[in-house]
């Protein structure tokens, strides 16, 4: 069963989201040189689906000042009114990742720091929708933990959970969804270390 931290994080997100926005806009796009290689898969203005995109600020924002349509999806309703303030011309969606079922596919799909806020077997289910929103040669980068595991983070004196599986079986669930592995990169020092999966439809 999900844990207490766990079940909460829709409402944490929601609740703190004015934090969560003021504290990701002091900081730098240190993320840039993945979301740079992440589009290299991508066709010229190819769409993107940014899963758990937060206020935008700043990975959907930068996609889109390259000419990338992108529709956001977030469970916070305060975090998509930010992104609707900010670039009201995109789709921003209000719904649950692990529902998610948009009936149209993308060429690239981006889950950065968001799919290990999710327990361990919400995060396999994720595999399929990642799959089902996926263009032939859909470039998908995500982000996880160095190894199977739970965490508890703090955010703003809060309990904040994370977890992660085995790179072996992130590996094979996305092998069986179809995707090969284009890199992968435990706890990158160039990126804040975060431990980064970029993957390929095949």
């Amino acid at each position: 069963m999900p844990s207490e931290e766990a079940a909460g994080i829709i409402d944490l997100y929601q609740r703190k989201a004015r934090d969560w926005i003021e504290s990701r806009a002091r900081s730098d796009l240190f993320e840039k040189p993945w979301i740079d290689r992440f589009r290299t898969l991508l066709p010229p203005a190819g769409s993107i689906l940014d899963v758990g995109c937060g206020s935008a600020e700043p990975l959907a924002a930068y996609l889109i000042e390259l000419g990338h349509p992108v529709a956001g999806v977030d469970s916070s309703p305060a975090m998509i009114d930010a992104c609707r303030k900010r670039s009201p011309k995109q789709e921003w969606i209000v719904a649950d990742m692990r529902t998610l079922a948009l009936r149209r596919q993308f060429s690239g799909i981006l889950a950065w720091d968001s799919v290990f806020h999710l327990c361990h077997d919400d995060q396999r289910r994720m595999f399929p929708v990642f799959r089902a929103h996926a263009a032939p040669s859909a470039a998908l980068m995500f982000t996880s933990g160095p190894a199977h595991g739970e965490a508890i983070g703090n955010f703003t004196g809060e309990p904040l959970y994370h977890a992660s599986l085995d790179p072996v079986e992130y590996r094979s669930l996305l092998d069986r969804n179809g995707f090969r592995v284009v890199s992968h990169v435990v706890e990158d020092p160039g990126c804040g270390g975060h431990t980064i999966w970029l993957a390929q439809l095949i």
